[in-house]
């Protein structure tokens, strides 16, 4: 494939994109969860005979006589699940948000359902316990104390409609501290790879500096940031999805893969170059190096991609996201080691000579 003499399309391409990117950062901003703004995210489930939407728990939060919250963002999670994002709470507030809810909807139920409900919730926290004689005889044996309730539940007069299956709380100075270290992260691992590249190809000073390699790696790895950040600015205007710690964790992990598959090319160039003597023009010998490698990238990028699509389809809400980002990391990733990073060499070198 003549892919070093069509590097200008694919400029265009990884332009165009990267300008969408930076635009939708620069119009909607970045949809920071509570990692970094702090406050309290609350996962629940209701009963399956419960008929809840978004509208009527964030009512049932913020509305009535004594509200206890003042604002909430409902989000839904599965058939019968929720998430709940609001300003950091004390316990005692949590424990009330689970009241008001299970206060709320158990009207729903009625009254045949609640009382067998009650009696369930009896007969599973009963303190009596049945077992056999040695003539097989039923035998009642008391433990003594009181019954422990679920965790996880606040019930309401015996009944229990909403489950709490998560809460997490984060105040607004940790949120600050998270989101200045991310950065600081990012700016690390970036600075790493560039050092680390132009110490691994020293050797290699015509006709392109060893430290060419190492900035043409960073361009690439900023095209392979920018996007996948981008489609997430998009979707947290669409959809509602949160920049959280996991997007973050995401980032740096595609940075890693990224620019593996960026060094294998690279020195496959330099392996090349040594080889060749002189006798082929640059252009030609990165082609052949990118058409030799392109397989294997290809290859491992799509093994990592199906492994990914299972988790983001099979795996649970919490870390969906966390596998959409890698997805989109991966395909741009290997992108960029094969129509950027290499091409942008070349026309280093080229321009160098001019």
């Amino acid at each position: 494939m003549q892919i070093i003499g069509h590097r200008k399309i694919y400029f265009a391409i990884s332009g165009a994109f990267v300008a969408a990117s930076i635009a939708a950062i620069a119009l909607f901003g970045l949809n920071l969860g509570i990692d970094f703004t702090g406050g309290s995210l609350l996962e629940i489930t209701m009963d399956s005979r419960i008929s809840a939407d978004t509208s009527s728990i964030t009512s049932a939060l913020i509305t009535g006589e004594n509200p206890v919250l003042t604002s909430v963002q409902v989000q839904p999670t599965g058939e019968h699940g929720f998430l709940l994002r609001f300003k950091d709470v004390t316990e005692e507030q949590h424990q009330a948000i689970i009241g008001r809810l299970n206060a709320e909807f158990v009207q729903q139920l009625s009254e045949d359902e609640r009382t067998a409900s009650a009696d369930t919730e009896a007969s599973v926290h009963t303190s009596g316990i049945q077992a056999t004689d040695s003539n097989g005889n039923p035998v009642n044996i008391q433990v003594e104390g009181a019954p422990i309730a679920e965790s996880g539940t606040t019930t309401i007069g015996g009944i229990s409609v909403v489950i709490e299956d998560r809460f997490e709380s984060i105040g607004p100075v940790i949120g600050e501290e998270l989101k200045q270290k991310s950065l600081y992260a990012m700016v690390a691992v970036i600075v790493a790879i560039v050092l680390y590249i132009a110490w691994a190809f020293r050797k290699v000073s015509d006709p392109v500096s060893s430290w060419k390699y190492g900035v043409s790696a960073v361009v690439a790895l900023g095209h392979d940031v920018i996007i996948p950040t981008g489609v997430f600015v998009i979707l947290g205007k669409v959809a509602g999805i949160e920049i959280d710690i996991l997007f973050v964790t995401a980032l740096l992990t595609i940075l890693g893969f990224s620019v593996n598959d960026t060094i294998i090319v690279f020195d496959r160039t330099r392996e090349n170059l040594s080889r060749d003597h002189h006798r082929h023009e640059f252009d030609w010998i990165v082609n052949r190096s990118v058409n030799e490698t392109m397989r294997r990238s290809v290859y491992t990028s799509l093994t990592v991609f199906l492994v990914l699509g299972a988790i983001y389809f099979y795996g649970g809400d919490s870390i969906k996201n966390f596998a959409l980002a890698l997805i989109i990391g991966v395909v741009v990733g290997t992108y960029s080691s094969i129509f950027l990073a290499s091409p942008l060499l070349v026309e280093w070198e080229k321009r160098s000579r001019r």
